[in-house]
């Protein structure tokens, strides 16, 4: 059985197949085809949606790791490489992404395929890096995708193919000074916080001081500074203490709010008092990659720049108004607009809102009220979020999703690479 990160996805495959190499997944996909069954890539299980959900083969890249090049501003790298192997591997040659999302186990592949994302209005997500990629499509054959087809491929769900390398735009490593405070949410909701800095986001608790609302507030800039590597460790060690702080808070906080909901509230405010401020100064990925203490189940929302605001204090609302047990904080962060034809953020600047449950606990009443409220503001979902969208929704909110079915139709004309999610949004 096959069971995603955080527990709430389940799936049998017929079959599980590892493959080491391209030729190997040229051989799964051709013997797939042949038997007329399906067949869905898997990284590392980090999404919440069902996208690798299948009955039939279940393709595991874990094996397919590593740099294959490195020339200039541009490296080659395997689908199943994990971010985290990537940062590190970057650093080592004095090389970085330009932007990071604030967990780093994702494979490559699976983050470009879902729009993962970091929160700065100044450089696109990991798909907005990618200058080619490759993959095997329906009936085993290899295409290198550029050109026009890059832009369907850039957040390609899993559904053009299986991706086997994929080649990204670097930057020179990047050293960043990152602060964290308490701050009215007031302030952190308006340009001259979230575009003030390379990268920035907040989180806020709903019920969390209701008479003045608090964010939590996290933001980083470039600096020329180097890591002292004679302080690095306590300055680090100090940062992530009270990062660990709010994190114990956020845990303990929701397993008493499990216990005593009405406790919920007065939790929600003794986490944010708790959260400490402070900086550390070092290289981009060690500062801004955050490890999850606790699991939870997931729903993000793509916001036009211009509704975050009111979208971001109308859901706070709405869940005082329904009094809904939630223990964890929204978090908010910014992006430009991307040109992947179905990046939530295609065409727009772009506010993202997430929220989270407990595992193990019923998300179903936040998630179809977030839905709701950020739906209304012509949100967006994360493909790799929990969300209720069809295909309906989905054709009224990506202008290139016709552009995007005539490629999947030259590239898996047989729909060797479908499942019962992809049908659901893609007709």
């Amino acid at each position: 059985m096959w069971t995603n990160w955080s527990g709430g996805l389940q799936c049998r495959p017929s079959a599980t197949v590892r493959p080491l190499d391209e030729t190997g997944v040229r051989a799964a996909v051709q013997r797939a085809a042949r038997r007329g069954v399906r067949v869905r890539p898997v990284g590392a299980g980090l999404s919440f949606s069902p996208l690798a959900v299948t009955d039939d083969v279940l393709l595991d890249l874990s094996a397919m790791t590593g740099l294959v090049r490195v020339s200039g501003d541009r490296v080659r790298v395997r689908a199943g490489t994990t971010l985290a192997a990537l940062n590190v591997a970057l650093a080592g040659r004095g090389l970085a992404l330009a932007t990071l999302a604030d967990v780093d186990t994702p494979t490559v592949a699976g983050a470009v395929a879902t729009g993962t994302h970091g929160s700065t209005g100044r450089t696109g997500s990991l798909s907005a890096q990618v200058t080619a990629l490759r993959l095997v499509q329906g009936g085993g054959e290899v295409v290198e995708v550029g050109g026009a087809d890059l832009d369907a491929a850039r957040t390609g769900l899993g559904a053009l193919g299986v991706v086997t390398e994929v080649e990204l735009a670097v930057v020179p490593e990047i050293v960043l000074r990152a602060s964290q405070a308490r701050l009215p949410l007031a302030e952190v909701l308006t340009p001259d916080y979230l575009d003030a800095h390379r990268w920035a986001e907040f989180s806020v608790f709903p019920y969390a001081r209701p008479d003045s609302a608090i964010a939590l507030a996290r933001w980083a800039d470039e600096v020329t500074d180097q890591p002292d590597p004679q302080s690095r460790a306590n300055t680090v060690r100090t940062f992530v203490e009270r990062r660990l702080v709010r994190a114990a808070a956020v845990g303990g906080g929701v397993a008493l709010g499990r216990t005593v909901p009405r406790l919920v509230p007065t939790i929600n405010r003794v986490a944010t008092v708790l959260t400490g401020s402070g900086s550390v100064t070092d290289l981009a990925h060690r500062v801004l990659v955050a490890q999850p203490v606790v699991r939870w189940e997931e729903s993000e929302w793509a916001l036009p720049r211009e509704a975050l605001a009111d979208g971001v204090c109308e859901l706070l609302a709405a869940i005082k108004e329904r009094e809904l047990d939630v223990g964890f904080p929204l978090e908010v962060r910014v992006g430009p607009a991307e040109s992947g034809w179905l990046h939530p953020a295609y065409g727009r600047d772009t506010g993202w809102v997430a929220v989270h449950t407990a595992t193990g606990t019923d998300p179903e009443p936040l998630f179809t009220l977030t839905a709701e409220v950020l739906g209304a503001h012509a949100g967006r979902p994360h493909w790799g979020k929990r969300h209720p969208w069809t295909s309906a929704q989905v054709a009224d909110a990506y202008p290139r999703l016709p552009d995007f079915l005539a490629v999947r139709d030259r590239y898996d004309p047989e729909r060797v690479f479908s499942n019962a999610h992809l049908a659901a949004l893609l007709g």
